[in-house]
């Protein structure tokens, strides 16, 4: 690969991306252009920008992108009721393709030819970046330092910020306890002293969540209101997708709702113990599940479960962009067409519960399942056949392996 002449670095004003930026001008000789996004991480970004103009960055971009966040990224996700094996609500992988797009149109914008990113050669945001990236301009660079430099320890990191004269912070000069990736859905903790499943994560590692053994003790309801599987009011209060998101975070936090804590398989091939906290998104998967009780079809929603596996995967793995992505999305967005309503839940000593639900677009016929009389609006006498035709391929089978096993 030739010498990149300008690059867009996706950049926190943290150690590891203040020193890639140095990095990047002493070993290339480039222009570099930083790019920060506030996703919701609740850090004071103006530092960033300080920092960046200090070290020489030629153009400093610093962007509030949560709405778009919530809206373009996190609530087409929450319509699948995604989990990654299960129980890991993609709180990072979620952000990675919003970060790449804006790195790859500043790119266009600033007539930069390469973007950088901090992630290292051992875990998934280098291959989420870099998909996403190359998905939207196949001629673009990718520059990663952690896969290049010979910078391969932290005592190397300080050395070359002190060679550079970049500010250290005194707790960098040690060992971090352990990492942190945050934005509006979730909060990451990994690494170091969590490294070990064996032991249990200490509670000073909780960030935005109460223990829940600290939580009220007196229950709290809350309604959520849905428009075609979208999230739309709280209370009645009509709010934007970030303000909900927000306010469910602080509703969640305060109840002790949406820690997990994970040994989950990396797509470059390792597991890795994280402890997430997802107070906001656990409430909103659980409400979402409950409006789509009522509003959506048995079959309908068993085929949209039988693909949220295979959906919750492509995300982890960074294929955001990928056409096959793009095609489950549409499947499910036609499946919310009629998920409109409201549910209220209880929020209690780390849990979310659905208690009510109720919609215009209802399927529940209290009619039809009552175990009162039904004035005629079923006739259980069809039950019959029914299940006869279900038997027959059943009959048949034992019939046979009851000849074979004599």
């Amino acid at each position: 690969m030739s010498a990149p002449k300008k690059v867009v670095l996706a950049y926190s004003g943290g150690l590891d991306t203040s020193i890639i930026l140095k990095w990047l001008q002493t070993e290339y000789g480039c222009e570099v252009v930083t790019f920060t996004a506030d996703l919701g991480q609740g850090e004071e970004l103006e530092p960033a920008r300080k920092k960046a103009e200090m070290m020489g960055a030629s153009d400093i971009y610093i962007e509030d992108l949560r709405e778009e966040f919530v809206r373009d990224f996190v609530f087409p996700m929450f319509r699948a009721n995604a989990l990654y094996e299960g129980l890991y609500l993609l709180g990072t992988s979620i952000a990675r393709p919003l970060i790449s797009k804006r790195l790859v149109e500043i790119a266009e914008e600033t007539g930069a030819d390469a973007v950088s990113h901090g992630a290292t050669g051992k875990g998934n945001d280098q291959v989420r970046f870099e998909l996403c990236a190359y998905s939207l301009n196949p001629e673009i660079k990718v520059i990663a330092p952690w896969r290049e430099w010979d910078l391969g320890s932290r005592t190397k990191l300080i050395e070359f910020a002190e060679m550079h004269q970049i500010p250290i912070a005194k707790d960098k000069r040690g060992e971090a306890p352990f990492s942190v990736d945050a934005n509006l859905l979730h909060t990451s903790s990994e690494g170091k002293m969590l490294e070990d499943p064996a032991e249990e994560a200490p509670d000073h590692i909780l960030q935005r969540i109460t223990r829940p053994e600290d939580a009220p003790d007196t229950p709290e309801m809350v309604e959520i209101t849905f428009e075609k599987g979208d999230a739309v009011a709280i209370n009645g209060e009509a709010m934007s997708p970030a303000t909900i998101l927000t306010e469910l975070n602080r509703l969640g936090g305060k109840h002790g709702i949406g820690i997990l804590d994970l040994v989950e398989n990396r797509f470059v091939g390792m597991k890795s113990r994280g402890i997430y906290e997802t107070p906001g998104g656990t409430i909103l998967l659980e409400a979402h599940r409950g409006i789509e009780q009522i509003t959506l079809d048995g079959a309908s929603g068993h085929l949209k479960d039988s693909i949220m596996p295979r959906y919750a995967e492509l995300i982890y793995n960074g294929f955001w962009f990928s056409p096959e992505r793009e095609m489950m999305q549409a499947l499910i967005d036609k499946s919310q067409e009629h998920v409109t309503g409201t549910v209220r839940l209880k929020l209690y000593k780390g849990a979310a519960r659905t208690v009510a639900r109720w919609s215009d677009h209802s399927l529940y016929s209290e009619a039809h399942v009552t175990f009162e009389e039904d004035m005629g609006a079923y006739d259980q006498t069809d039950a019959q056949g029914f299940i006869q035709l279900n038997a027959l391929r059943l009959k048949l089978l034992a019939a046979r392996n009851r000849k074979f096993k004599a």
